[in-house]
């Protein structure tokens, strides 16, 4: 499998959750990690904390949809695996994220940030496992 790169896409991705992490800390005093985002939504301490992760959250799913509206296609998205690895897969991530109190989003890119040093040793354990992940399912397992 040939993996891509795109500078120019990756680089105003990269701008544009910057700021949107900036903003929410800035505006709500909130850390923009997806996975306490959703966890907050789903259990909301009230109704004001409710309104802005469900703004958030919609704006995640609606954004494909406005690149759709902007150039009449839906982004192109490869997933070569099967729907089991990916259900094994989520379920490991949701396992690492209980365990490293938080997920990428929050520990890379707000807690790094704030020069967290628990974010730090967080963010290298998430990226030592995923090149030790990506060399085993490529290079010894061939998938």
């Amino acid at each position: 499998m040939e993996t891509t790169f795109t500078p120019y896409a990756s680089l105003a991705g990269g701008i544009l959750i910057g700021l949107a992490a900036v903003l929410l800390m800035l505006l709500r005093g909130r850390i923009m990690g997806a996975t306490g985002v959703l966890a907050g939504a789903l259990r909301p301490a009230s109704r004001y904390d409710f309104t802005w992760r469900a703004l958030l959250l919609l704006g995640m799913f609606t954004g494909p949809w406005i690149y759709f509206l902007a150039t009449g296609a839906l982004p192109a998205i490869e997933v070569p695996v099967s729907t089991a690895m990916l259900l094994i897969g989520g379920f490991l991530v949701g396992i690492g994220v209980t365990l490293g109190s938080g997920c990428t989003s929050g520990h890379g890119v707000c807690g790094m940030a704030r020069l967290s040093p628990r974010s730090f040793a967080a963010t290298g354990t998430f990226m030592l496992t995923t090149g030790i992940t990506v060399y085993i399912v490529r290079h010894v397992l061939g998938l």
